[in-house]
């Protein structure tokens, strides 16, 4: 473009949207517009908004994000949409450029891309080599279990941890670890079975933790149910082929202990090693374990959720679609 394309961010005051400013703010190539805070529920100024930039990018709740899309009338309007309201939707591309072959392509040329969420990106960025390369069949029952930093609650959730903290004051943590989605059928499942090629969605569990950003997401492989398991070095190596070209996604050497905190203990986030370098990134880190004798494997994501999981996947999706370098504003 010979000019700065025109970005407006429809929710720049979200967890997300609040991420995806701050980053943007700082770049010189593009040209960040905003609506007057007196305006943003007026749906003919924000319709005329929406349609005098170059991209849109959605960090609205679901049904404000079909109801921005509606408003579009534009054929040259492109959308990123970091809500879940379309990401498996009909003529919606999934931002996940990793994902398969031929990924990128089609988000530099869609009008309409979805942003993956930070659950399904840890789980397809583990499951979806082993079932494009054929090692694990479609009908491999999966059970994914996974825990996030409260900050991918949103500002409510956000707001309690905080109190809680205030009021503990430096004493144990009142909820430091709990699960939820215990009716199941949680929103994220859809996308995990659409893009995974599994036949059948997979056992989602989530857990919320006490610490602000990161997540581990965990997918135990029970290859004994198999006549002819694979072993362990042959699924890692698998998934290392598979990204072998990839910046944002990287695979760690397989049973490799010194990545553990005392050799032992993989952590979704701490105050120092390895680990605590990936929150702020755009980086998801896949780990393969795995015990041959037992034919047991254990593939495990971990991510920021709030960067790779979120708003530096949006950045990557929104350098694709204008263009420029996939890499640019992220780290």
């Amino acid at each position: 473009m010979t000019t700065k394309p025109k970005i407006f961010i429809d929710g720049e005051s979200g967890t997300t949207g609040l991420q995806i400013y701050s980053r943007l703010n700082q770049r010189d190539d593009i040209e960040l517009v905003s609506i007057d805070a007196s305006k943003r529920k007026d749906a003919t100024e924000r319709a005329k908004l929406l349609n005098a930039v170059d991209v849109v990018i959605l960090c609205l709740p679901d049904d404000a994000a079909r109801e921005a899309v509606s408003l579009v009338s534009s054929s040259t309007v492109k959308i990123l949409d970091a809500s879940s309201a379309h990401r498996t939707a009909k003529g919606w591309v999934y931002g996940f450029p990793e994902l398969n072959p031929g990924q990128r392509e089609k988000i530099a040329s869609a009008q309409f891309v979805s942003n993956p969420g930070c659950y399904p990106t840890g789980f397809l960025a583990c499951i979806r080599p082993l079932i494009a390369k054929g090692l694990l069949k479609s009908n491999f029952p999966v059970t994914v279990n996974a825990v996030s930093g409260y900050s991918g609650g949103g500002k409510n959730l956000i707001k309690q941890y905080h109190t809680f903290h205030e009021q503990q004051a430096g004493g144990e943590s009142l909820y430091p670890y709990g699960i939820y989605g215990l009716q199941f059928g949680h929103k994220h499942v859809k996308e995990m079975h659409y893009f995974s090629g599994l036949a059948s969605p997979p056992l989602f569990v989530p857990a919320v933790g006490d610490f602000e950003q990161g997540m581990l997401v965990q997918v135990p492989l029970p290859l004994g149910i198999l006549d002819n398991p694979p072993s362990g070095e042959v699924i890692y190596q698998a998934v290392a082929d598979y990204y072998q070209s990839e910046k944002f996604v990287q695979v760690a050497p397989f049973q490799d202990s010194t990545l553990l905190r005392d050799g032992t203990f993989l952590d979704a986030m701490s105050t120092t090693g390895v680990d605590a370098a990936i929150n702020g990134t755009n980086i998801v880190q896949v780990f393969v374990f795995a015990n041959d004798t037992t034919k047991e494997v254990l593939l495990v994501a971990r991510l920021d959720n709030l960067g790779k999981g979120a708003s530096g996947a949006a950045i990557q999706n929104l350098n694709i679609m204008l263009d420029f370098p996939e890499g640019l504003g992220l780290y």
